[in-house]
């Protein structure tokens, strides 16, 4: 019976130490990792100073990196499309910064554009900023058909013939939206320089149900009427889409209301719980720190 006794305290004891080795032990790399968000810059042919998509991707994993109260975040940078199918299986979200929607112009576009969609159907985010929500004419359907319409919400159509979106630099105020959403949280109405796109595209019957603006600018200046650019959708497979149709500068990443509703729109669509202020940052003085062609605009170089 004591031989019992001691074995039964014995099994008891290993069970303790198993389960307190377990508490301590540290997480795996993935789940030390944090929430992966993919920033990827597409090819640009912007003049110096203009896109910066590759610049402006480096800022925000800056600004992802050191943000607050959403949680670790592993926000890693690509220059092209990424090749690791571990890596496409597992992001929550993708952000893309470029020239026209950057899956067009990359090399094995319908092949990107195929790995994409699947993603998509898996429930992964999308957030596309500036002229990475465009869409040309050899893009898109002669009725502006598109997967990226499905994937975001509404797209910005550019010398296309079933619509034609608006891009002019002009002084603008971005205010947000009076119902609330998470995105809109912790910023404020800016003004500023820049290249909002308005009369954007979102299907030939206008937003669908499950598209709602996020901020909208009085646009034109001289004939100022309400026009969406930044929107988001909720997609039937449970995935989130922002499109943000600026900033068209590097220098406007300057803004700290626009970088909240950037990082917001991030961070949501990786299903991520946003804080009541927002998800805030803040940015080193000289942004020649993320390596831009040029942080103040400048005239496109001579062809030689």
């Amino acid at each position: 019976m004591r031989w019992a006794a001691w074995a039964v305290r014995s099994i008891f004891l290993v069970l303790a130490v198993v389960g307190a080795l377990a508490v301590l032990a540290p997480a795996s790399a993935d789940e030390a990792a944090g929430t992966r968000i993919l920033l990827i810059a597409g090819p640009c042919d912007h003049p110096p100073g203009t896109h910066e998509a590759a610049a402006g991707v480096r800022l925000l994993a800056h600004c992802l990196g050191r943000a607050a109260g959403v949680g670790p975040i592993r926000a890693e940078v690509y220059y092209d499309w990424p090749d690791d199918k571990a890596v496409l299986d597992s992001a929550a979200t993708v952000v893309f910064i470029g020239d026209i929607f950057p899956p067009e112009r990359m090399d094995r576009p319908e092949q990107v554009k195929k790995e994409l969609a699947a993603m998509m159907d898996r429930g992964c985010g999308l957030v596309c900023i500036h002229y990475a929500t465009g869409l040309r004419a050899q893009h898109v359907g002669e009725d502006g058909s598109h997967p990226l319409l499905g994937w975001l919400g509404g797209y910005f159509a550019t010398g296309c013939p079933h619509h034609r979106s608006v891009a002019r630099v002009c002084t603008a105020t971005i205010e947000p939206e009076r119902e609330p959403h998470p995105v809109l949280r912790g910023w404020q109405a800016f003004t500023f320089d820049d290249e909002p796109y308005w009369n954007n595209y979102f299907g030939k019957d206008g937003m669908a149900a499950n598209v709602r603006s996020l901020a909208y600018a009085m646009l034109p200046p001289e004939e100022p009427r309400k026009e969406t650019v930044a929107w988001c959708i909720e997609r039937p497979d449970g995935g989130r889409g922002v499109g943000i149709v600026m900033p068209h500068y590097l220098r406007s990443w300057r803004i700290d209301h626009l970088r909240t509703l950037v990082l917001n729109a991030i961070c949501w669509t990786a299903k991520l719980e946003i804080p009541a202020g927002g998800v805030q940052s803040t940015l080193p003085d000289d942004l020649s720190t993320f390596e831009p062609a040029s942080v103040e605009p400048k005239p496109r170089p001579a062809k030689q």
